[in-house]
């Protein structure tokens, strides 16, 4: 089990989250190497020892080393990277990933990997507005939620060692959903939101609002400040879950709207109270 501290551990992709899974791990003791495309990435995370050892070059050699592998990568770039240098990992292993779209990959990725090789999805709903390992956290997961999504390919085995993962990262807790489960969930509590940030930074020019604004709408354009290649690949790839929850948006929006253009405030009395309440389950 991942447990075990003799186990290495190999982060593909040494960004923000793959940083900060590293950087956590070292701290626990874990040995961790990297591979990465950029060599100034390495060589800071080897300064700052956040990794072991780290190449930017994929070599049998080097990547059978590891007894686990974690992909922190773009959705499109994981597959491709599966496609083309799967045969470079020993045979027993398993993987996982951090993707924040889980039914376009997960089940490609099932159907192309060697059997010998078992990928258990997860996904931790943790990040920041900032990008690169320089900007690493390895703490960024102690308030955060982990959420594992096998399918019927997985092994129980598997599904308890991206458990023990979480665990051993200090998430602040586990779930278990189908890619699908998660898709939809994700659609809502992520990308819509982030939507709307975009949206709400984008319908005005706000440069010389800065002056006056308040926390609200600091709070609310928060996750504005986005990376565009990485979320506009995340909503392309769910693009019928998130669609779906952009219209039901709409229809409440446009029901507050209705509300006030008719002066009928007691409906969005109505509305702001059930705002309120189901706001409670957040506070915990």
């Amino acid at each position: 089990m991942l447990v075990d501290i003799r186990k290495k551990i190999l982060i593909v992709g040494l960004g923000l989250m793959g940083g900060s899974y590293a950087h956590a791990l070292i701290k626990k003791g874990y040995y961790v190497g990297a591979l990465t495309k950029d060599e100034s990435s390495i060589k800071y995370a080897l300064e700052n020892n956040i990794i072991k050892e780290g190449t930017t070059t994929a070599t049998k050699e080097f990547i059978e080393k590891f007894d686990f592998v974690v992909f922190a990568l773009y959705p499109k770039i994981f597959v491709e990277w599966i496609e083309n240098y799967q045969h470079l990992l020993k045979s027993g292993i398993v993987i996982t990933d951090v993707t924040g779209i889980k039914s376009e990959i997960v089940y490609k990725i099932q159907t192309i990997l060697r059997k010998d090789i078992e990928f258990i999805p997860a996904h931790p709903m943790a990040g920041r507005e900032v990008y690169g390992v320089e900007n690493n956290d390895p703490d960024m997961f102690k308030c955060a939620n982990y959420i594992i999504t096998p399918t019927s390919e997985n092994t129980a085995l598997a599904v308890e060692l991206a458990r023990c993962l979480g665990e051993i990262l200090e998430f602040k807790s586990i779930s278990v959903l189908t890619p699908e489960e998660h898709d939809e969930m994700i659609g809502f509590l992520s990308q819509l939101t982030h939507c709307i940030a975009v949206a709400l930074m984008t319908c005005k020019d706000s440069r010389h609002l800065v002056d006056y604004t308040g926390d609200s709408f600091r709070d609310l354009t928060r996750i504005a400040k986005i990376n565009e290649n990485m979320w506009t690949e995340l909503f392309l790839m769910n693009k019928n879950q998130l669609l779906s929850q952009m219209d039901l948006f709409l229809k409440q929006f446009k029901e507050l709207r209705d509300a006030l253009a008719k002066e009928d405030d007691e409906k969005m009395k109505e509305i702001m109270r059930l705002s309120t309440e189901r706001r409670k389950y957040f506070d915990k």
